[in-house]
């Protein structure tokens, strides 16, 4: 008989255990409903059986009892993945996923979920979700704004704030389209830092900041501004200034009011603005705007429709018929121009036909506004107190309401709030 068919009891390799293995596996099958005809082998399934240890033998014969003792073969199985409760991880999710659902997170949310993991740093501070920030009345705010700056965001907004001093760097020009610094305390060298990697501004307003001439010139190469608030800023020549109407000569709105300037720069204004203003405050330079000033800019600026000359006491009755030459002048300030007389304003309704605005604070008194009003009933004097020119948020808006917040008539989408 060869080994091939010969029984596994009878192999040499396997001794008088083997055979001992092999009846206590006889008397297992016929406990278990086997058919006799393989006691007379022992099949490798029940080797594994016999040498297993007790707790592994009763799950196997389990086994055995649900495969109706027919032929069994263990495998290795791989392990599956935890999965989370829910049956989708976080992990899982894909970048754009994630981005949608961090769009939905206020500003002091956002930051906390930047310190979760590495990859959420990464996508928290994607650029999709700082196009527009508010930090109005942020305090020491340096490293912040350095931060949001390099964001690559479009709209900051950041009036009343207190940032020390900052030397921002970038590897290249910034995205900023509209930035409103309005009232903040801020060094010179520390905007130069940032306004000299602006290329494309289209709205900005520095008011009540000191500037210099280097920022002047930072502004020049934001050849597609449109609304300008330099209102009361000083520290800058009349020179720069001219170089910056020149290269910027898309303005639309300018708010050039109660600037420390002398005559030089108002001669500078009025030659080198571009015929695309509409909006144009040169309110409070006294002695230093005169009737020439006046002519040089009706004849470069026809389109005006609001002009505030207020505070100039060298105009008189005799500039009217040369703004007359602005044929859709709708709003016009001349508050405090005490040289102008009520009788001259009378006429105001015949020279100037689309006139639907006009301030007159200071010049006519309580008593005399009711006169006034029925001489011009088509007009609507003394309702605008405060220019809005080219101002990101008119000072009409309700302290403390939602509209407040604007800036350009738009909300920026995150918002500092003050713990």
């Amino acid at each position: 008989m060869s080994t091939d068919s010969m029984p596994l009891q009878d192999l040499p390799c396997l001794s008088l255990q083997g055979s001992m293995l092999c009846q206590r596996t006889n008397k297992r099958r016929s406990r278990c409903g086997v058919s006799e005809g393989l006691d007379a082998e022992c099949t490798p399934t029940e080797l594994i059986q016999l040498c297993s240890p007790r707790h592994k033998l009763q799950r196997l014969c389990s086994k055995d009892k649900e495969n109706d003792c027919g032929p069994f073969v263990l495998a290795r199985r791989s392990r599956r993945k935890k999965e989370s409760s829910s049956g989708i991880s976080w992990d899982h999710l894909p970048d754009e996923l994630l981005l949608k659902i961090l769009l939905y997170l206020p500003l002091q949310e956002l930051l906390r979920m930047s310190t979760v993991c590495k990859r959420w740093h990464r996508l928290v501070f994607d650029e999709s979700l700082w196009h527009s920030v508010d930090l109005e009345g942020l305090t020491h705010g340096g490293a912040a704004l350095q931060q949001v700056l390099n964001t690559g965001v479009r709209r900051l907004r950041c009036p009343r704030s207190f940032v020390e001093d900052l030397l921002f760097t970038a590897s290249g020009p910034l995205q900023i389209v509209q930035l409103d610094l309005s009232s903040s305390i801020i060094p010179t060298s520390a905007l130069e830092s940032v306004v000299c990697q602006c290329r494309m501004l289209e709205y900005l307003s520095l008011e009540g900041l000191q500037l210099s001439d280097a920022i002047i010139n930072s502004l020049a190469m934001n050849v597609n501004l449109l609304q300008l608030n330099l209102s009361g800023c000083s520290g800058f020549s009349a020179a720069a200034l001219a170089d910056m109407f020149t290269s910027c000569c898309r303005i639309e709105q300018l708010n050039l009011s109660w600037c420390e300037f002398t005559s030089d720069h108002v001669k500078s204004v009025v030659n080198n603005l571009g015929s695309s203003v509409t909006h144009l405050n040169l309110s409070g330079y006294r002695e230093s705007l005169s009737l020439d000033d006046v002519k040089v800019l009706v004849g470069r600026c026809p389109q005006i429709q609001t002009l505030d000359l207020s505070d100039s006491t060298l105009l008189m009755a005799d500039s009217f018929p040369v703004l007359a030459q602005l044929k859709y002048l709708l709003h016009l300030s001349l508050s405090r121009c005490y040289h102008i007389h009520l009788a001259a304003l009378t006429d105001l309704g015949k020279t100037f036909p689309l006139l639907g605005l006009l301030d007159v604070f200071g010049l006519v008194h309580d008593g005399h506004l009711p006169s006034l009003k029925k001489e011009l009933p088509r007009v609507s004097i003394n309702s605008r107190p405060f220019s809005s020119t080219a101002r990101p948020t008119p000072s009409s808006r309700l302290a403390g309401s939602l509209s407040e917040r604007t800036m350009w008539s738009s909300m920026c989408r995150l918002r500092f709030r003050a713990q």
